[in-house]
């Protein structure tokens, strides 16, 4: 199996949640470090412009967004599984529920409370993401709303667990739980603890400590360069189109695909597959030469070029 490469940095929240996967799979992988911040240089020729974190790299094949990554770990380690088949769609919907909302929330209390203590250049860097200024005195003022949602949120999961299991849906991990340990982990690691909702938390205080004993698989280092190395050496996995989609987009069509929230940056390319819950596209970098950049469909913008 070609190894994989895992694009990201150790502040990286949603990175946690696919490194928390590693371990609850026992995975070896080969970690880039990439920077927190705009130009990526050794980023940008795998995914032609995306430049959220994290990115996985499997030889030629570019995975963006953690819904799909996480989905082709499952593909590619299915066991212990974070997708039961019986239960893969509410599993899936959880995640996506917990990513669009209880991430954000959390994300704005953090960033309440330390906002201000960002470099410039940090700042800098997320308000051309997010498409808005990012104000650190406005964070700290809205710290009684993010709190409140917070906390609002993470009772439900709370909920989840009042029956004594010991993880979201049952006696073991999902990818609901990467999912909400994102968040979780985001807050403990950043927040100060007086000022976090979780101290009226304890089943996930409990819960989170179940997830990090999981750890991260076994992590080896790799420089950008030999990923790139690897990339150019390397052939895109055959993909195929659904000739029935309802998107009416065909096989070969010129196409971008652009996140609907952050980072705004369109990736175009030739349509080379296409499915219920991916996109991917080909395209061809003048350092690496011919690689596959992959898509899901939810949360994604898909235009004719």
């Amino acid at each position: 199996m070609t190894d994989i490469i895992f694009h990201h940095y150790a502040a990286s929240p949603f990175s946690e949640k696919v490194r928390v996967a590693f371990g609850i799979k026992q995975i070896a992988w080969k970690s880039v470090e990439i920077p927190n911040v705009m130009p990526k240089p050794d980023l940008m020729p795998l995914t032609g412009g995306y430049r959220k974190t994290p990115v996985m790299q499997v030889g030629a094949d570019i995975f963006c967004d953690t819904q799909l990554i996480m989905t082709e770990i499952e593909r590619i380690a299915p066991s212990p599984a974070l997708l039961p088949k019986d239960r893969e769609g509410e599993v899936r919907a959880l995640a996506m529920w917990i990513d669009r909302n209880i991430f954000w929330s959390a994300v704005g209390l953090v960033m309440g409370q330390i906002g201000d203590r960002l470099p410039d250049a940090f700042k800098k860097d997320r308000s051309e993401f997010s498409g808005r200024s990012f104000d650190p005195a406005m964070m700290r003022a809205m710290i009684p709303v993010t709190r409140d949602q917070t906390y609002a949120q993470l009772s439900l999961a709370e909920t989840m667990l009042a029956d004594g299991r010991p993880f979201l849906i049952g006696r073991e991990p999902t990818l609901a739980d990467c999912a909400l340990y994102n968040p979780v982990w985001f807050i403990r690691e950043r927040l100060d603890p007086a000022a976090s909702p979780l101290d009226r938390l304890p089943r996930i205080v409990s819960w989170a400590e179940r997830m990090k004993a999981f750890g991260g698989g076994t992590r080896s280092e790799l420089k950008a360069g030999a990923a790139l190395d690897i990339a150019k050496a390397s052939q895109p996995a055959p993909a195929s189109v659904d000739a029935d989609d309802p998107s009416g987009f065909r096989a070969g069509q010129k196409l971008s695909v652009t996140p609907d929230d952050t980072g705004k940056v369109p990736v175009g390319g030739k349509l080379v597959g296409l499915s219920a819950d991916r996109i991917s596209i080909a395209r061809n970098d003048p350092r690496i030469g011919d690689v596959v950049v992959h898509f899901p469909r939810a949360g994604f913008v898909i235009q004719p070029l």
